[in-house]
């Protein structure tokens, strides 16, 4: 395997979230640069934020097909409702993964009680083979590894001898950093790509990859140092067998990172809206099949119950239509 390249860096963009003028979110994937890493195709980061009673995170119900949604907040409580019936808040430090598979519908509104709101919400795609499976929740509380005097929490997959119990559907890992103080050395699968958001905070990145010797890591070497500042992700292809990971800013806040990394995907995957689809045609059928569900006139899918019952309103909001589709057809990428 040839010499990775050197790390790019992934600036975010500003995204209102909901239709209620609630939380704006700093989206760094899917982007120009990128489409995915691993699996992993959507990372939004939001907060730190105070949030009194009918403020941050308000989402209406609305739908999703053929990805898992991942809620991992570091402060503050979001409450989750889906059309399974499940009704589940999610504090700092617990997983809240939803797998849409064939269709599901879900609402997620910040808590009654004043608090800081501040996570990151993600999707992966499902590979081809399982995107239509049966949907479903999961709710996890990962324990906290000592890592050198560094934390770590591992809520999907493994890493460096910590590991999840929940089920994914492609080689993957999502996982909580936050730095102490020297270098953090990471092991690697070489074969994997790795993104790096910084939640706080700002780190240098040495990447060790594979020499002329083989595959050992031990005979790995300095291929590139790259820096990445708070809201950034750093990118890092397939053939690493390591990060060493230092803080560059001191001070008394965290510097706190999230990993995500897996096997490439190896599928071309089309998004729009919060549909995960192969082609203009299959998600122009979710877009019809859920404007019918919500009683809307201009529903023309093959079936309607794609998504199950709407899930019950939280706050007394309508479910959110689809957008009309583009006069284009769209282009699956990855």
């Amino acid at each position: 395997m040839p010499d990775a390249a050197p790390v790019q860096v992934i600036r975010p963009r500003e995204v209102p979230l909901g239709d209620s003028g609630g939380t704006t979110v700093r989206r760094t994937l899917p982007a120009r640069q990128r489409s995915l890493i691993g699996a992993w195709c959507f990372l939004d980061q939001f907060g730190p934020e105070e949030v009194g009673p009918g403020g941050g995170m308000r989402v209406a119900p609305h739908p999703h097909t053929s990805l898992q949604t991942v809620t991992w907040l570091f402060s503050g409580e979001v409450e989750h409702r889906d059309s399974l019936g499940t009704r589940m808040v999610v504090r700092p430090g617990q997983l809240n993964l939803m797998t849409a598979g064939r269709g599901i519908n879900h609402s997620e509104y910040s808590t009654g009680r004043p608090h800081v709101l501040h996570g990151v919400q993600l999707w992966t795609a499902l590979p081809a083979a399982d995107r239509f499976v049966a949907p479903r929740f999961d709710h996890y509380e990962p324990p906290v590894a000592d890592l050198g005097g560094h934390e770590l929490r591992v809520f999907l997959g493994e890493l460096a001898g910590a590991s999840s119990p929940v089920a994914t559907f492609s080689p993957l890992v999502g996982a909580e950093i936050v730095l102490g103080e020297g270098e953090l050395i990471l092991d690697l699968n070489l074969t994997w790509e790795y993104g790096i958001l910084v939640d706080s905070g700002a780190i240098s990145v040495d990447s060790g990859t594979v020499g002329e010797q083989g595959t050992d890591p031990d005979n790995g070497t300095v291929a590139d140092t790259g820096t990445i500042a708070d809201t950034e992700i750093g990118y890092f292809a397939a053939g690493r067998t390591r990060l060493v990971v230092r803080r560059t800013e001191e001070g008394a806040r965290p510097t706190r990172l999230v990993l995500i990394g897996g096997a490439p995907l190896g599928e071309r995957i089309l998004m729009w809206w919060n549909f995960v689809g192969r082609t203009h045609s299959e998600v122009a059928n979710y877009q019809a099949n859920w404007q019918a569900a919500i009683g809307h006139a201009d529903g023309l899918g093959t079936n309607p119950r794609q998504f199950g019952p709407i899930t019950p309103r939280t706050d007394g909001e309508a479910p959110i239509p689809a957008p009309p589709l583009p006069h284009v057809r769209l282009r699956p990428r990855g």
